[in-house]
């Protein structure tokens, strides 16, 4: 109001001013047409002088102002006579953001969630027949935050957890722990190091990601024979990226050192490193229409254990006295030797996935004390076939696995699985159903240990995120 004034003020005077001299020729007061013209530049001058003065003031009063109101939108209140407003500023928020702290290029935050629907009898697939107090049950399968970025230094980056594991207290508990941490060198396409915690390089069907399988679970062969997420490090690479860039994917190789009893652990179970490899080979892509491949690979590992090590830390090994499956945790020492070789075959509408595995473990004395265990040798293979019944939505699959454990005589284990997966935003949002069935020839030797055929339905829901 006062700055408003003021200009109010400052307009009135010039006006005045300017009528004042243009009445001045009129009133016959100058003598000659010199001393009218002085005159004339007197006031001009006065005027100037006068303008700059409000000015100045004008600029004093704004200062005032800004030091006394914050700066914001102005807000006008009218009072209840209607003759006065009061201005008040209207405060704004600044927008939430966040900033990377270091010098990232690229940050993406994700994750997935598995909800699983399982009935009949749960757990057969995998060996668990025994337990008979396993209900029909919902469960959370996976659910999982991660975060990955790339450096401008040729780095990349991954930290992985999981809500849905067990928290190593309770079997029917869960908690949250890592999955996957670690930190990638890819300066050189070739040749890139990997440090960290992660999957193994070792089995198709394990090293194929949680949210692409086209069954629920992974057979049971992968859960009794790969090594799963390990502590360690690794070379690998894509030695034809630079000489061949057109067929870069015709051989792709993975070196890996780990600790190889297990994921987040702090220590190794010995002075004993597990060593894996791995070799793939993309023969052809988009030959027999666009997405068609053929990928072969092999992997090979070798390991020295130590007691109380989990050597099927992602299935089932042990066979029980009554034929079913549990986790096999060392009772001494040994050294595991394993090897496999898969197919992947896509064509159009159809895929076709093939794996075979073996594993021996041989047990060692150390210091005197024997294995506590006979030496057995475990294979295993799986088959699966995938059609889409309706292109990029409703897919059938068929699927044969066979696991020998080795370890008693007659112990196989047999499954037949058919399925269907409806894929309503690819996998980022899918629907998944499985049916089961599953022989135990151990069961079928000794029928005194109860039934020797096992079904079971499993459900899933899928969200990535």
């Amino acid at each position: 109001m006062v700055i408003k004034k003021i200009i109010s003020r400052a307009a009135s005077a010039s006006l005045a001013a300017l009528i004042s001299l243009a009445a001045q020729p009129l009133s016959g007061q100058t003598s000659s047409e010199s001393e009218r013209l002085q005159k004339l530049e007197r006031a001009v001058e006065l005027l100037e002088k006068r303008n700059a003065e409000l000015q100045s003031e004008i600029s004093s009063l704004k200062a005032q102002q800004a030091a006394v109101v914050p700066e914001g939108k102005m807000k006008t209140k009218i009072i209840s006579e209607g003759k006065t407003y009061v201005e008040k500023v209207i405060d704004e928020k600044p927008p939430i953001y966040v900033q990377q702290r270091g010098s990232e290029i690229k940050l993406v935050l994700g994750g997935f969630i598995q909800v699983n629907f399982e009935d009949s009898d749960a757990f057969a697939f995998q060996g668990n027949f025994g337990l008979s107090e396993i209900k029909d049950l919902f469960r959370l399968r996976r659910a999982r935050v991660n975060l990955t970025g790339d450096f401008a230094e040729q780095f990349d980056f991954k930290v992985e957890g999981d809500f849905g594991q067990g928290d190593g207290l309770n079997s029917n508990r869960t908690a949250f722990s890592g999955t996957d941490i670690w930190l990638n060198w890819h300066q050189f396409p070739a040749a890139q190091i990997k440090v960290g915690q992660w999957k193994a390089p070792f089995g198709l069907d394990q090293l194929t990601p949680d949210t692409s399988l086209y069954t629920i679970e992974r057979t049971l062969p992968t859960g009794a024979i790969t090594p799963d997420r390990q502590i360690g490090a690794q070379l690998w690479g894509k030695p034809l990226t630079n000489i061949w860039p057109e067929q870069k994917d015709l051989l792709t190789y993975y070196a890996g050192i780990f600790n190889g009893n297990g994921k987040n652990t702090t220590v190794n179970d010995n002075n004993n490193f597990m060593y894996v490899g791995r070799l793939e080979s993309t023969l052809f892509q988009d030959v027999f229409g666009k997405g068609s491949f053929l990928k072969l690979g092999g992997d090979v590992l070798n390991s020295r254990d130590d007691k109380g090590v989990n050597i099927s830390q992602s299935g089932n090994l042990l066979v029980n006295a009554d034929g079913s499956l549990s986790p096999f945790t060392l009772p001494g020492a040994d050294e595991r030797t394993a090897w496999s070789v898969d197919a992947w075959l896509k064509v159009g509408p159809f895929d076709l996935i093939g794996e075979y595995l073996q594993e021996k473990v041989n047990g060692r004395t150390v210091n005197g004390v024997p294995p506590g265990f006979a030496n057995f040798t475990t294979d295993g293979f799986y088959v699966t076939g995938g059609y889409f019944l309706i292109p990029k939505k409703l897919q059938a699959v068929v699927q044969w696995q066979d696991l020998n454990p080795g370890q008693k005589g007659d112990d196989g284990l047999y499954s037949i699985l058919g399925g269907l997966n409806y894929y309503i935003h690819g996998d980022d949002l899918k629907l998944m159903v499985n049916y089961l069935h599953t022989w135990s020839d151990f069961r079928q030797a000794n029928p005194e240990f109860g039934q020797d055929q096992f079904d079971q339905v499993l459900g899933r829901v899928q969200v990535m995120f």
